[in-house]
């Protein structure tokens, strides 16, 4: 079954998040105040709505709880796009994604309880895409002949296992470029927890809860190894 998206706010970050997951099957519904873009986009996802998205009636009336994920991808006016995300978590969406325009936004976003910030200087809407389609996949990049360099985190099936255990390249016709892990720093009479690089893994190196694995092979045999672990 196809996953249902909702989308908010089409600018150049919105459009290109919706018609990417479009383009992977997504069903997207669109939506903005301006009518002139919605017009526009109706024919380019399975619905484009023109509405406000800070009235609780509206959003409700559209079937927004039955969305699996809603992406606030607001730009211009930061205030409407608080409102916006913390009505819909107010509300109970199952899966929101923000996006932060600088730092401070950032801070806000991770202050009121977002979980999932996008930043438009280091994410393209087909990588927000992917991750939403499937929200193991951390990052990557396409190469040629179906090949990929992919970023994804750590199925539950292999946590707490090696490396020679899983036999990445044997069963799944994968390479292991690296890991990251999840490590707890103090950063400003803070403990935080920051992701950085195990470095070269040996076959002894187990997988630990939170660690990602940046994997290269065909597309195809990454989501095997997602699929069967998971």
């Amino acid at each position: 079954m196809a996953q249902k998206i909702a989308v908010i706010g089409m600018g150049q970050f919105g459009m290109a998040i919706a018609k990417s997951l479009t383009k992977k099957g997504a069903e997207v519904m669109a939506i903005d105040r301006s009518e002139h873009i919605i017009e526009e986009m109706s024919n380019r996802v399975a619905l484009a709505v023109a509405m406000d998205a800070t009235d609780k009636r509206t959003l409700l009336s559209q079937g927004i709880l039955d969305f699996d994920a809603v992406v606030v991808a607001i730009g211009e006016d930061f205030e409407q796009l608080l409102l916006c995300t913390t009505l819909l978590m107010d509300i109970g969406v199952k899966r929101i994604m923000a996006r932060a325009r600088g730092k401070n936004q950032r801070v806000i976003l991770e202050k009121i309880g977002v979980k999932e910030i996008l930043s438009p200087e280091d994410e393209v809407g087909i990588n927000v895409a992917e991750r939403l389609i499937n929200p193991s996949i951390v990052s990557y990049l396409d190469l040629p002949d179906e090949f990929c360099i992919m970023e994804v985190a750590a199925p539950p099936d292999v946590i707490g296992r090696s490396l020679i255990d899983i036999a990445l390249r044997r069963r799944y016709h994968l390479n292991l470029i690296t890991m990251k892990r999840s490590v707890e720093v103090e950063r400003d009479g803070e403990m935080v927890r920051e992701q950085h690089i195990y470095g070269i893994p040996r076959g002894e190196s187990l997988i630990r809860e939170n660690d990602s694995l940046v994997l290269f092979g065909k597309r195809v045999h990454v989501e095997r190894f997602i699929e069967i672990n998971k």
